[in-house]
C-alpha cells in the first residue's frame, strides 16, 4: 500500500507548473482565487493541514497556532522572509518551518538598480508626461536629473541581496559603502572597493543615495526613523525594496514633500498594500506594487524550494531551507 501523502493547503495561488508538481506529489488543496485567506480560513487550514504553504499575505502569528491540530508539523514558507510567522511559537509546539532564500537576490538587486536609475533621471516622470501627450520638444534645461556615476551608494544590509546591489553599482560607477551588523569578508569587501560604516547614523549623512536590504526583525523596526532620515542630505535619494517597516513612512513622506531630500524609490510600504497618501502624488516617488522579485523563474525556483522542503521532511529529514528561531 503507497504511504499517504501529507495534506498541503497552499493560500496563495502559485505558477501552474509548481500547483501542478504540488498536486502530483502530495495531497494538496488550492486557492484557485488567489484572494488573501480570512483569519477563519487560515484557522480551517491549520486544523485539517499535515503542511502549511504561507506566503506575506498571511500572519501566523501564535494564536492562530493554538487552532492547530496535532497533525500539522511544517509551514514551509513560499517566500524569503518569515517576519509574517511567530516562528518562534511554531517551533514550542514542535511545528518546522521553512523559507525559500537564495532565488530572489539577483531579481530583487536587478530592481533595486531600476529604481535607482528611475529616481536618478526622473524616467517615470517623463514617461508619464509623454504617455499623457504632454511633450513638446526637447530643451536644454527640462527634465534634468542627476548622474549615478561618482555618487556614493550607501548600503544598508550586506547580506547576499546587499552585495548583489553593489557588484551591479560597482560596474555604473557608484562608491559603494555600507552598514551591517559586521563587516564582510576582506575578498568581497576588496572585490566591491566597499567602504565599512560601523556608524550609520554617520553614513547616512555622507550619502547620494541610501538603499536598504536588511531584513524586518524588532531591531531593525524603523531603523531609518525620523532622527535618522533627518541626517539625510537634500540631494540624497531613498531606495527600499527590503520592507516596509524598516523605514518611518510618515517620516519619509513629510521630508519628501518639504523638500528636504530629493526623491524616493519604494517597492514595499510600511503598511501595505496602504501607502502614505502623502507619498502618492509626488513626482519625485517612484512607487512600485511590491515586485521587486515578480519574475516568473523567481517564483518557479520559489515552488521548487517549497516542494523540495516538504519532501525532505516527507523522508524524516531536516529541510534543507528550516528557520531558527531568533533565540536559539
Amino acid at each position: 500500500m503507497a504511504a499517504r501523502k501529507p495534506k498541503v493547503i497552499v493560500t496563495r495561488k502559485l505558477p501552474d507548473p509548481v500547483e501542478t508538481r504540488m498536486r502530483e506529489l502530495f495531497d494538496t488543496e488550492l486557492n484557485l482565487t488567489d484572494q488573501p485567506m480570512s483569519r477563519a480560513e487560515l484557522e480551517a487550514a491549520v486544523a485539517r493541514a499535515d503542511v502549511l504553504a504561507p506566503t506575506i499575505t498571511d500572519r501566523i502569528d501564535a494564536a492562530l497556532l493554538d487552532k492547530a491540530g496535532p497533525q500539522l508539523k511544517l509551514i514551509a514558507n513560499f517566500g524569503a522572509g518569515v517576519d509574517h510567522i511567530d516562528v518562534t511559537a511554531a517551533t514550542e509546539r514542535g511545528i518546522t518551518v521553512t523559507n525559500t532564500p537564495g532565488v530572489l537576490t539577483e531579481d530583487t538587486a536587478d530592481a533595486t538598480m531600476a529604481l535607482i536609475m528611475a529616481v536618478a533621471r526622473r524616467i517615470v516622470e517623463g514617461a508619464n508626461i509623454t504617455q499623457a501627450g504632454d511633450f513638446k520638444g526637447w530643451s536644454p534645461t527640462w527634465m534634468l536629473g542627476r548622474r549615478i556615476t561618482g555618487k556614493r551608494l550607501g548600503i544598508i544590509g550586506m547580506g547576499r541581496i546587499g552585495q548583489a546591489v553593489a557588484r551591479r553599482a560597482k560596474a555604473f560607477g557608484l562608491q559603494i559603502h555600507y552598514h551591517n551588523r559586521k563587516p564582510v569578508s576582506a575578498r568581497i569587501a576588496e572585490e566591491l572597493e566597499a567602504t565599512y560604516w560601523e556608524s550609520l547614523d554617520q553614513m547616512l549623512a555622507r550619502m547620494d543615495i541610501i538603499s536598504v536590504h536588511s531584513p524586518h526583525t524588532p531591531a531593525t523596526y524603523h531603523l531609518l526613523s525620523a532622527r535618522r532620515l533627518k541626517l539625510l542630505q537634500p540631494h540624497a535619494i531613498v531606495i527600499n525594496t527590503a520592507r516596509g517597516e524598516i523605514i518611518d513612512e510618515n517620516a519619509l513622506a513629510d521630508l519628501l514633500a518639504g523638500g528636504k531630500i530629493a526623491g524616493v524609490g519604494l517597492d514595499v510600504f510600511e503598511f501595505e498594500p496602504a501607502i502614505n497618501p502623502k507619498l502618492l502624488h509626488q513626482p519625485n516617488a517612484v512607487l512600485l506594487p511590491h515586485m521587486s522579485s515578480a519574475t516568473i523563474e523567481a517564483r518557479i525556483d520559489m515552488g521548487e524550494k517549497v516542494i523540495i522542503n516538504i519532501r525532505t521532511w516527507m523522508d524524516g529529514h531536516r529541510p534543507p531551507d528550516r528557520v531558527i528561531p531568533a533565540m536559539l
